[in-house]
């Protein structure tokens, strides 16, 4: 099977929000990338390794490399650079695979205990992707900043705004997106307004708010005249 049908509907339909429908596809020359990524040689055990150990984590992977890289593109990276913050973003949670699945997937809150534990899957996949060939310090330190907020409030070291490397900047915006949009087994998908709102407020400290208004931006001029279907993997 080619990489195209395997991959045909990557980005298609969990949600419906009401009346409006809203397709996201990615477009012919992302789904390649993608697929390339995960099949490299040096990073195809990596990603078997995530995938045995959690799939909705292995998937989220994949969706936050479909929007970063959609990012890159109205960003006009050029394709040295685009290729790169693909490999970043499907990378970019690797650390998880040495995150208890009891953490990993607790239906309810985390404890204090447990939240710290779960922010180390940020330096845990920055040691991974380190030691990985094929691999750069780039890549590795998405892994590490991705949850780094402009306003010095993410983990784990508190950076802020020009500190944290444009490559996590959009990872971070992909992946709350990408996050709010799905279901898990402890909780359905955020409605789409609220998404929107959340990313909007967060444009405000949070986000990089270039790279959040693009992207808003790009979603709304999608809903002009059409219903709205929410698409996840």
């Amino acid at each position: 099977m080619n990489a195209s049908c395997k991959w045909k509907g990557f980005f298609r339909g969990c949600a419906t929000r009401k009346k409006y429908r809203f397709w996201i596809f990615a477009s012919h020359n992302i789904i390649p990338m993608i697929h390339h990524t995960t099949e490299h040689q040096n990073l195809f055990g990596l990603f078997a390794t995530l995938q045995s150990k959690d799939d909705y984590t292995y998937r989220h992977n994949l969706g936050v490399g479909v929007i970063s890289t959609l990012i890159g593109q109205w960003l006009d990276m050029e394709e040295s650079d685009l290729s790169e913050l693909t490999m970043a973003a499907t990378l970019h949670d690797v650390g998880k695979v040495k995150i208890p699945l009891d953490i990993l997937n607790k239906p309810g809150k985390l404890t204090d205990e447990e939240y710290a534990m779960m922010k180390k899957h940020a330096e845990f996949g920055y040691e991974i992707i380190k030691q990985t060939p094929g691999t750069n310090h780039r890549q590795a330190l998405v892994a590490l900043q991705h949850h780094e907020r402009q306003d010095g409030s993410g983990y784990p070291h508190g950076i802020q705004s020009s500190d944290i490397d444009l490559f996590s900047r959009i990872i971070a915006v992909a992946d709350i997106f990408h996050a709010m949009s799905s279901r898990r087994s402890y909780r359905n998908a955020s409605p789409f307004y609220d998404i929107l709102r959340q990313m909007q407020n967060d444009t405000f400290g949070a986000l990089d708010p270039e790279i959040t208004r693009l992207f808003l931006g790009k979603i709304m001029q999608s809903l002009i005249g059409n219903e709205v279907l929410l698409v996840v993997i």
